[in-house]
């Protein structure tokens, strides 16, 4: 699989990011992607050759490793880092969409535009965002479950086979199992970091939003309060009348009074 063509057509995704999306890519990319091209595939290449039985039964080895090794560890990665990352085209598709409605509608109205920003993250592409980060974050957990599922994120040294048709129980071994146990621990320690980053991220999108919101409301109301002239509400319009014409009055009187 070309990888750099994934990480050429995430590179977009960045410049809608925030500090935590870009954070996310770089772990992406630098500690899964990389790691997994480099080391991980090398490491993986001799599992089914090297897996060995102390049996010459016909078909034994290969009924064995099938049971142990439902789906190879690194096919279950390569899954993952495309299930990780297809969400973030979703922010893309968006981005690209407003910039197509953005267009057709400078077209029409002369050199108006409808988004000064198509990018910046506010109506749908705000939801969008979040959604993108929710599936991210779901499909590395729930990856992970399925690694605990069948292998507890263990590798042992030896394993035992019952499974025809093999003779008897059978002792089978793996190689390399502390290496590869090693580069299993490291995948799940990056997906989990993976998945903090987006919970943080996350929390961070609907706590801005929320802030701006207060703020928003607060003005409103410091310019609802400065227009607004107090009346008693105790007093009755007719009481406040009077009150004023006895006012002015007794102003009017003292004013005809000899000096």
């Amino acid at each position: 699989m070309n990888w750099l063509s994934l990480q050429v057509l995430l590179g977009g995704v960045s410049q809608y990011s925030t500090v935590f999306g870009r954070v996310w890519l770089s772990v992406v990319f630098v500690f899964r992607i990389l790691v997994f091209v480099v080391a991980v595939q090398q490491v993986w290449n001799d599992e089914q050759k090297d897996f060995i039985c102390n049996t010459a039964q016909p078909g034994c080895a290969n009924v064995c490793y099938d049971k142990f090794f439902p789906i190879s560890h690194i096919r279950l990665w390569a899954l993952q880092i495309i299930f990780v990352t297809c969400p973030s085209l979703m922010v893309v598709a968006h981005v690209k969409y407003r910039e197509m409605k953005d267009q057709k509608y400078t077209h029409i109205h002369q050199g108006k535009h409808l988004y000064a920003n198509p990018g910046r993250k506010r109506g749908g592409l705000w939801y969008t965002y979040i959604l993108s980060l929710v599936f991210k974050a779901g499909f590395d957990a729930g990856f992970l479950y399925i690694l605990y599922i069948l292998y507890h994120f263990d590798m042992p040294n030896l394993t035992k086979c019952t499974e025809a048709p093999c003779p008897n129980t059978v002792d089978c071994y793996i190689s390399r199992p502390t290496e590869k146990k090693v580069f299993t621990l490291f995948m799940v320690v990056t997906s989990s970091v993976c998945i903090f980053m987006c919970i943080c991220e996350i929390f961070y999108l609907i706590t801005k939003k929320a802030r701006k919101y207060l703020l928003k409301h607060q003005d409103q109301n410091t310019v609802a309060k400065s227009s607004y002239i107090r009346v008693d509400p105790t007093a009755s319009s007719n009481q406040n009348l009077s009150n004023s014409e006895k006012a002015k009055a007794t102003k009017e009187g003292k004013d005809s009074e000899p000096a």
